[in-house]
């Protein structure tokens, strides 16, 4: 802390956190040392700002069909710097020039699921996560490319062959399916006996 003359008797303090309490002590101190600290002041509550804090992490995905998951990670309390903490959500489709906009007033969400029978398969979007309060509307994150959920994969494999291994074993074979909009992220394959 700054040392302040002796002739003083007032001090601003400033670098404070909007919307949190604090106590104050001073402290008196000459050549020969300092003193005791004498008690601490009342709790005093600085006054509430817009946030300026955006939230990380801003990922998604998944989901059903038609459907636009993003999540992020949440600002803690002491960021929130007031009363009716929210985030804001804005996506637009890649390429797009208009955003959509959302708010989410839970102060505890990290998630946010936009749903509509419009949405392709597997689109990427453009994904921006803000913050508001009673203040105003804060900071927003950089932004994110998230896709829309997936569909069941419309292409089947191809190249399947079977090889008699002994009497009770056929060894299955097929080429794999490569990523794209029409198969998604194949987690597997299920073999079926005709």
């Amino acid at each position: 802390p700054e040392v302040i003359n002796g002739r003083t008797h007032k001090a601003t303090v400033v670098d404070l956190s909007p919307w949190v309490e604090y106590e104050f002590r001073v402290v008196a101190s000459n050549s020969v040392g300092v003193g005791e600290p004498s008690r601490p002041s009342a709790l005093l509550k600085t006054k509430a700002a817009v946030p300026v804090v955006a939230p990380t992490n801003i990922s998604g995905g998944g989901g059903s069909r038609s459907e636009l998951v993003i999540t992020w990670e949440p600002v803690s309390e002491e960021l929130q710097n007031g009363e009716g903490f929210g985030y804001v959500v804005m996506f637009r489709p890649l390429g797009s020039a208009t955003w959509t906009k959302a708010a989410v007033a839970s102060v505890e969400s990290s998630k946010y699921v936009h749903r509509n029978e419009s949405i392709t398969p597997l689109s990427p979007f453009e994904v921006k996560v803000g913050v508001y309060n009673n203040e105003g509307e804060g900071t927003l994150s950089s932004v994110s490319i998230v896709y829309s959920g997936e569909d069941e994969p419309q292409i089947s494999p191809v190249g399947v062959s079977a090889l008699s291994v002994s009497a009770a074993e056929v060894e299955v074979s097929w080429q794999p399916l490569a990523w794209n909009r029409h198969t998604g992220r194949v987690l597997g394959y299920e073999v079926s006996l005709a």
